[in-house]
């Protein structure tokens, strides 16, 4: 079978030097210890030690012997004939002599470092590979190159390349076939319907339902608001159970087909297997789900950014910008006669009201100080208010821009909320009666607790001998709570997936059930993580003694050497 998804070099390289070692990889990795030494030192003869040397190490830094066990970087072969004292490196040629000993020294390599054949592990290897196929569709490299760290962590010998390949590729095939097929059993027959006729062009139009679904609203208006909920309602009508699909697959592979899905043509999807294609509807639109409420939502906030908050507080910059003269003039009055006014207080004990008023008089008349009182009044909040009443009222000027999607805002998209958001969208969802002008919105009719520092003057204003308050102030005072508890999540919702609870990504329930053997499998993690643990903290406690143990050695130095490609993980080297 040829390895198709290799290019001819990364075929050439698999199992191969892929170049010379760096200094540091040789003293990582072909660095000869006591143990090693020990096992070279049978043999007898420069050659024989000279390649049972090259195989011990390259082995390490390959994970597979070499055909010709010779075939190696001479800086490669030069270092390990420099720590086996041979003058002659190419004494190695002679070890090929006898073609029985490579294999020989090669089964007593595998039995002292502990390794083993490919065919011991083929089972669980399968069983892994076919696990993070399915876990991640990731493509054939990804995988090829994953399945290498797999059995070179495991001291498995690589097998040869194109049963490697052979492997990843019947595992992606098994991968993908598995998913179209859960997917395709999901719908019920008349959603199967309705998701054909997504691909279907009606008479009189140039695309299908499909092709329409994928366009998102265009600018922040009300009416392109309204369309986006409509938007909605059309994809949720088709009647997918995001849900239930979640928990079938895992979320990335739904992604991936989902976006394949966006970008195929309705006629080429109508091209494929009937479970391919049904695979491809189902994850677009589950994927459409999430959006169109994602594009709803954002244009909303939008909305409430720009069009309203950032125009009304422009409109109200603008004003008091205009009234600053008028302020100024008023609160200069006023400051220059309490001046005077601290002034004569300051000079005698006992002063006439008579004498004050002339003191004051000075500087400003009594009706000149009326008008900057009046003024002041006018144009300063209250004491007890903010300063966001103009915004505020501003605000309650744009009923007919909001008026228009509110009343199906909290119909047509499903919203939840933690305890902070309860009130506020609890509001929201009695907008439609909130709204509706045949009847007077009363005092009893509103939540008061909502009613914060100037929105409280803004909804009451002069109240009626009947109770009416205000409505359009009250609809606003509902909807920048809402918004504001919106943005923080507070209140969520639920199917989107940039406006959701932050804790739903967490697998729980059948979609952890469903999912949990094969994550365990990609990632080779036990279901009880008792042993696991047990058995990091034994390597830690024994690495911890070993490091104490030679630190307490007089002139010892610990060299961190860098990580290179290839080998398994060595004693730092010591010097003392």
């Amino acid at each position: 079978m040829p390895v198709e998804f290799l290019s001819d070099a990364e075929a050439a390289t698999y199992g191969r030097f892929d170049g010379a070692p760096s200094r540091a990889e040789l003293d990582r990795v072909f660095f000869l210890d006591d143990a090693n030494r020990e096992l070279i030192d049978k043999r007898r003869g420069a050659p024989n030690q000279l390649g049972f040397a090259l195989q011990l190490t390259t082995v390490r830094w390959l994970g597979t012997f070499l055909p010709d066990p010779t075939d190696v970087p001479p800086v490669v072969l030069a270092y390990v004939a420099r720590q086996l004292e041979i003058e002659d490196p190419s004494c190695a040629a002679r070890y090929l002599d006898r073609r029985r000993t490579r294999f020989e020294h090669a089964e007593e390599i595998k039995a002292s470092e502990g390794l083993r054949d490919f065919a011991a592990v083929s089972d669980e290897f399968e069983q892994w590979v076919a696990a993070r196929s399915y876990m991640t569709g990731d493509g054939p490299r990804a995988i090829f190159a994953d399945a290498v760290g797999w059995l070179r962590e495991r001291r498995v010998l690589l097998p040869g390349v194109t049963t490697l390949a052979r492997l990843v590729a019947r595992a992606r095939a098994e991968g993908d076939r598995r998913l179209w097929e859960t997917l395709a059993a999901a719908p019920s027959e008349s959603e199967l319907v309705a998701l054909d006729g997504l691909l279907e062009v009606a008479e009189g139009e140039r695309i299908s339902d499909l092709e329409r679904a994928r366009k998102g609203p265009a600018d922040p208006t009300g009416k392109n608001l309204k369309l986006a909920l409509d938007r909605v309602r059309d994809i949720h009508g088709v009647g997918v159970d995001a849900q239930r699909v979640r928990a079938l697959v895992p979320a990335r592979r739904l992604v991936d087909l989902a976006r394949y899905g966006l970008q195929a043509k309705a006629a080429h999807l109508r091209r494929h297997p009937p479970a391919r294609r049904t695979a491809t509807l189902v994850a677009t639109v589950w994927h459409l789900q999430a959006v169109s409420i994602d594009d709803c939502l954002e244009l909303f906030d939008l909305i409430m950014t720009t069009e309203l908050l950032g125009r009304a507080e422009r409109e109200t910059t603008k004003k008091r910008a205009r009234e600053h003269p008028r302020l100024a003039r008023a609160l200069a009055t006023l400051a220059a006669a309490v001046g005077r006014l601290l002034e004569a207080l300051g000079q005698v004990e006992t002063v006439r009201v008579e004498d004050l008023w002339r003191e004051i008089e000075v500087v400003a008349s009594r009706e000149e100080l009326r008008a900057a009182v009046e003024t002041v009044d006018e144009l300063v909040p209250h004491m007890d208010e903010d300063d966001e009443g103009d915004v505020r009222a501003k605000l309650s000027e744009r009923i007919r821009l909001v008026s228009g999607f509110l009343r199906e805002l909290c119909e047509v998209i499903e919203l939840r909320s933690n305890a902070e958001g309860e009130a506020e969208l609890a509001q929201m969802r009695r907008m439609p009666w909130l709204l509706d002008r045949r009847r007077k919105l009363k005092a009893s009719d509103i939540d008061e607790g909502l009613l914060r520092g100037s929105w409280r003057r803004l909804v009451y204003g002069q109240p009626a001998a009947d109770g009416a308050v205000d409505r359009n102030a009250y609809v606003f005072c509902v909807l920048t709570q809402f918004h504001r508890h919106l943005k923080r999540r507070d209140i969520f919702a639920p199917r989107s997936s940039r406006w959701r609870d932050p804790r739903t990504p967490l697998l729980s329930g059948d979609a952890w059930e469903n999912a949990k053997r094969p994550v365990l499998q990609a990632l080779g993690l036990p279901e009880d993580p008792t042993e696991l643990l047990a058995s990091h903290a034994r390597a830690l406690d024994s690495a911890y003694r070993e490091v104490a143990r030679l630190a307490a050695r007089p002139r010892c130095r610990f060299d961190r050497l860098p990580t290179g490609a290839g080998g398994h993980a060595r004693s730092a080297g010591l010097a003392g």
